[in-house]
């Protein structure tokens, strides 16, 4: 499998490619993947968006709790069959957090997302979004406490950083740097962003490249 060519590979048209209800419907492995994690309405699906320069590939909705599968997205003309691998893939993982949600439907979302991360080789690294206005709540610590029990690569990147004071975003990102220092799974280093903005997503596209290759 050639290299994707740096961050052209973003400027390409991008494709939904399917929703993984379970297990068994995830595609081929092979390529390279990286999951996007975080509370309902974190604006995960406005980031893929913004990443990608597509701004209705992935659904955004004001409803918490909307994405119930993983939702895969690869380069145009890359269907994710087997004879037809994409460079990688990224990977819109259910927003956690929302307790108006029935039970039964928690349980069946985490049992998916748990099975993802404990099984999927080429699953490269998560990140983990915290919405800048609110900080490190308890439901992203046990988050993170999963992905370091499961050994799986994560790093944290803020959100909506444009909806906090300039001035605030330096200090959130250090004090977020101190919260996540002794986790042993954590990537050491926290990406602002804001999607409307467009702030802070070539570091991330950066650091996704970085993943993907390591």
């Amino acid at each position: 499998m050639t290299e994707p060519d740096d961050k052209p590979l973003f400027a390409t048209p991008w494709i939904f490619i399917r929703g993984v209800p379970a297990m068994k419907f995830l595609p081929p492995e092979g390529p390279p993947e990286v999951a996007f994690a975080g509370r309902s309405n974190v604006g995960k699906s406005s980031l893929i968006n913004a990443l990608v320069g597509h701004k209705g590939l992935a659904r955004t909705s004001n409803t918490p709790g909307r994405t119930q599968e993983l939702n895969y997205f690869v380069p145009d003309g890359h269907s994710g069959a087997a004879d037809d691998l994409p460079p990688m893939a990224l990977v819109d993982m259910p927003g956690y957090g929302y307790a108006q949600a029935p039970k039964e439907q928690v349980d069946a979302w985490t049992k998916l997302v748990f099975d993802y991360l404990r099984g999927r080789s080429t699953l490269k690294r998560v990140y983990v979004l915290i919405d800048s206005r609110h900080g490190i709540k308890k439901n992203d610590e046990e988050v993170f406490a999963l992905l370091d029990k499961a050994a799986v690569s994560y790093q944290v990147v803020l959100t909506k950083t444009d909806k906090i004071k300039e001035a605030g975003v330096p200090r959130l990102v250090e004090e977020t740097l101190q919260k996540i220092a002794k986790r042993p799974a954590a990537f050491p280093d926290v990406i602002a962003t804001s999607s409307e903005k467009g702030k802070g997503l070539d570091a991330l596209r950066d650091a996704i490249l970085t993943a993907i290759r390591r």
